[in-house]
């Protein structure tokens, strides 16, 4: 599975911010798109960015989760 960024959006609610704040400060558009539909991961600025703008650390807002291995 990899890294996953639910936590981020859990985090932004809690925080009493929205999408279109954080789109406001910087977020592209298609990069929440991208983490809203797992269909990529961010670069080390987009991270940085983010742990800014809502005081947080990298674990924060995202977790590595293994794949899980089929067993035959």
């Amino acid at each position: 599975m990899g890294i996953k960024y639910d936590k981020l959006f859990s985090l932004v609610k809690e925080r009493g911010k929205t999408e279109y704040w954080l789109r406001q400060n910087g977020i592209s558009p298609s990069i929440l798109n991208k983490l809203k539909h797992k269909a990529g991961g961010l670069d080390a600025r987009t991270i940085e960015k983010l742990c800014r703008l809502l005081q947080c650390q990298p674990s924060d807002i995202m977790e590595y989760v293994e794949d899980e291995k089929t067993i035959d």
